[in-house]
């Protein structure tokens, strides 16, 4: 790839492949676009829809620090300009799964008053399967707060994304608290489903959501 420019303005100074790492995206809001985007691009008013409590200027601002470090980029979408993650943007995925299982036990006070978007799940049920296989694969469908998320299971792992035609044939539908409770294994799938709405049988979330070793 070609040499990213770093601003030394803010930078750690340190010959350190983590240090400089934040230099480009340790800013804060930053990894909060590149989870915004990693699902796919989106228009700077979406975006600013997203994020609830970032400054209009303050988010052009990160955008613009991020384009010019080769991590996102404008392109032309419809209708008008969108922003998308570079190749090299788009790397951060694994870092950023690894740093959400990481968080996962911080989500057990539950929502409160914090914002949410159902978007965010596309990112985090993945991460939260780590090491889940299926052979054959296995779809199924999570609804949260009327946002359909399309989760595939096959022996290279999962993998979701926004829900698309025609929609799987089992479906749950449940709380955003139940959902991740579900993916990090604290709750079984008898309890979401108790605990929400199953469309179609529950064999298939079964072989998704299979209870695994804790991990030592």
């Amino acid at each position: 790839m070609d040499e990213v420019k770093r601003s030394t303005s803010r930078s750690y100074g340190q010959f350190c492949a983590l240090a400089r790492a934040l230099d480009v995206v340790g800013d804060r809001w930053n990894l909060l676009i590149v989870r915004e985007l990693l699902p796919g691009p989106l228009r700077y008013g979406e975006l600013k829809s997203s994020l609830a409590g970032i400054a209009t200027n303050l988010l052009s601002e990160r955008l613009k620090s991020l384009e010019s470090n080769g991590i996102v980029e404008r392109r032309l979408g419809e209708p008008g300009v969108v922003y998308a993650l570079t190749r090299w943007g788009s790397e951060l995925r694994e870092p950023m799964e690894a740093l959400g299982r990481w968080g996962a036990p911080l989500l057990a006070s539950g929502r409160g008053d914090d914002s949410f978007h159902p978007r965010w799940l596309v990112l985090a049920i993945p991460a939260l399967l780590q090491g889940a296989t299926a052979d054959p694969p296995v779809s199924v469908g999570l609804e949260v707060e009327g946002y359909l998320i399309d989760l595939h299971l096959d022996q290279s792992g999962p993998r979701a994304i926004a829900g698309l035609d025609p929609r799987p044939r089992t479906i749950l539908s449940a709380s955003p608290d139940t959902v991740v409770a579900l993916a990090a294994g604290a709750i079984t799938v008898d309890q979401a489903i108790d605990a929400g709405h199953l469309e179609g049988g529950a064999g298939d979330l079964r072989k998704v959501f299979r209870r695994r070793a804790p991990k030592p």
